[in-house]
C-alpha cells in the first residue's frame, strides 16, 4: 500500500510540473544557443548545464563571461542568483528532512524554482503526507522538466544561430519567473521583499556587471525580514 500511494503521489507530481515543460523547452534551447554563440562547444555547453542546473545563474553567468567580466564577479554573481534555492532547501528540509541520505543528496541536485513551487503547494495542503510520499512528488514535480531542459539544451546548441530571431526564445526566462512569483507572494513581508528589490535594482541599474541585481537582492531580503520581524513583534504585543 505504502508503495502505491507514493505511487500515486510521484505521478502527481508529474502532472503538477508538466505545464512547465511549456518554459523548460524554449529556455534550455536558448541557453544552448546562446553557449553556442558565446564561443562554448556542445561538450563544455552540456557540462555547464549538467553541473549547474540551475537556468538563471547560468544565463546569468554566460552573460557576464561574454562582457569579459573577471572571473571572481562572475562567481559571485551566479552564486547570488542561486541564494534562493538555498531558501529554497532550507523550506523543504521539515518535509525531506527525514529522507535516507542519498534521496537528500539527489533531491538537492533537483532543487529548482520548479519543484519547489509545486512541492511547497502540495505539502501545505497536504500535511499529512508521510516522507516517502512527499519524496515522490517532489522527484515527480522534476521528472518532465529534468530531460527536456538537457535535451533542449543539447538541440539549442546544435542548430546554434541556425534558429531565427523572429522565434523569440528569449520570452522564456521573464515569463518563467513572472509565472512563479504571484503565486509565492503570500504574505505582506513577501511583498515589501519583491518591491524593496524592484525599486532598487532600478536605480542601480547603471551599477557596472550587474551588480546592481545583488545589492537589490539583498536589500529586499532584508526589508522582508524586517517586516517578518515587526509583524510578529506586533502579534506578540495584541
Amino acid at each position: 500500500m505504502a508503495f502505491t500511494t507514493s505511487n500515486s503521489f510521484y505521478w502527481k507530481g508529474f502532472r503538477d510540473g508538466s505545464p512547465f515543460v511549456l518554459v523548460a523547452i524554449p529556455f534550455g534551447t536558448l541557453f544552448g544557443v546562446l553557449a553556442t554563440e558565446a564561443g562554448l562547444d556542445i561538450v563544455q555547453t552540456m557540462t555547464f548545464t549538467a553541473t549547474v542546473f540551475a537556468g538563471a545563474a547560468q544565463f546569468t553567468a554566460l552573460q557576464l563571461l561574454q562582457e569579459e567580466t573577471p572571473t571572481l564577479i562572475v562567481l559571485a554573481s551566479a552564486l547570488a542568483v542561486n541564494l534562493r534555492v538555498a531558501m529554497y532547501s532550507a523550506a523543504l528540509t521539515p518535509y525531506l528532512g527525514g529522507a535516507p541520505l542519498w534521496q537528500r543528496a539527489v533531491a538537492a541536485y533537483f532543487v529548482v524554482d520548479q519543484s519547489y513551487a509545486c512541492s511547497t503547494v502540495q505539502f501545505e495542503k497536504e500535511p499529512d503526507m508521510t516522507v516517502p510520499q512527499r519524496m515522490a512528488y517532489f522527484f515527480g514535480s522534476i521528472s518532465p522538466i529534468a530531460p527536456l531542459w538537457y535535451l533542449c539544451t543539447y538541440l539549442g546548441a546544435v542548430l546554434g544561430t541556425q534558429i531565427p530571431d523572429s522565434w523569440a526564445l528569449d520570452f522564456a526566462l521573464p515569463i518563467t519567473f513572472l509565472a512563479m512569483l504571484g503565486p509565492m507572494l503570500r504574505t505582506l513581508p513577501h511583498v515589501i521583499a519583491a518591491l524593496v528589490a524592484i525599486v532598487v535594482a532600478l536605480l542601480t541599474a547603471a551599477v557596472p556587471y550587474n551588480l546592481g541585481l545583488l545589492i537589490a537582492g539583498c536589500i529586499g531580503m532584508m526589508a522582508g525580514a524586517q517586516a517578518e520581524v515587526m509583524l510578529e513583534r506586533r502579534k506578540v504585543q495584541a
